[in-house]
């Protein structure tokens, strides 16, 4: 049984910069809610109320965002704001969320073993929440139903375009159904004519504990960071592993575009907001 989720938090943002240079990324609002919250949101619809966040120095605001406020609830009471104050209540009581602090940047898989201990010898979904992913089912949820059946780790991917693929992991593997492939490898940032599919592995994943021990076996690369996929690929040789084409849109809000498109696309959901950024988009002169 998945319980726990892990949310990576620790980096510098620097895609991001002027605005990450005293702000987390993490907590930069989209729309009225910092991309974060989504990512914990998505964990509880998911069924995981076990929530672990890795950050680092400077992400004290990520904390500040999921605990009490009683000065502002007080407030809020006060002037009998009682929609806002049942939102913000509802934010503390999201998830029970635990911090780890990554102490030195070395990558996303030192980060992920900080969290060994706090997740013991138990499977945990992984969330990189830069890809927020808006779905009916939360992916999360989509990716433990694989897990639960196959028993094996899973990682989510999408297709993407010849461009795009020297920015992601890429999976090579078998059809095991539809939209699931049982992996025969990964390879982390190959040339678009070297890629052994166009599936980029996205911020979603659920896996088993034994991913710790592989990444403590992982050897730092040349830039002295430890990655993910060099332990995902290491603990593919001792265990099945498979790639779930999640039904969903994703949004990279790390990047100043991506950040952009999900706002226009989150607002234009929104009853209250749809029709007048609906008129405003209408009359913007694309031509200026």
């Amino acid at each position: 049984m998945v319980r726990k989720a892990v949310i990576l938090a620790a980096g510098f943002g620097t895609r991001m910069l002027p605005a990450t240079k005293a702000q987390p990324k993490e907590a930069l609002p989209l729309v009225d809610k910092p991309i974060i919250q989504y990512a914990v949101e998505e964990a509880a619809a998911s069924g995981l109320n076990e929530v672990i966040i890795v950050t680092s120095i400077g992400k004290r605001a990520v904390e500040d965002h999921f605990d009490r406020a009683l000065e502002l609830e007080q407030a809020l009471e006060a002037k009998g704001d009682y929609a806002r104050l049942a939102e913000i209540r509802r934010i503390n009581d999201l998830a029970d969320i635990v911090y780890v602090r990554q102490h030195e940047q070395l990558g996303i898989g030192h980060a992920v073993l900080q969290v060994r201990n706090v997740v013991g010898r138990e499977p945990f979904a992984l969330f990189f929440p830069d890809d927020v992913i808006i779905s009916a089912v939360p992916a999360a949820r989509q990716l433990i139903h694989i897990f639960t059946e196959c028993r094996g780790s899973v990682l989510a991917v999408e297709e993407v375009p010849p461009q795009e693929v020297p920015n992601y992991g890429i999976v090579d593997g078998e059809p095991a159904g539809e939209g699931l492939w049982r992996l025969r490898g990964l390879v982390e940032k190959p040339a678009a004519k070297d890629a052994p599919s166009n599936l980029g592995i996205v911020g979603r994943y659920v896996l088993t504990p034994e991913i710790f021990d592989a990444l403590a076996e992982t050897k730092a690369g040349k830039n002295g960071e430890i990655q993910i996929t060099d332990g995902l690929v290491r603990l593919l040789k001792h265990q099945p592993m498979f790639a779930k084409r999640f039904d969903g849109r994703r949004y990279d809000t790390g990047r100043p575009l991506g950040l952009l498109k999900a706002s226009i696309d989150v607002a234009l959901s929104r009853d209250d907001l749809k029709d007048e950024l609906a008129a405003y988009l209408r009359s913007i002169d694309l031509g200026r």
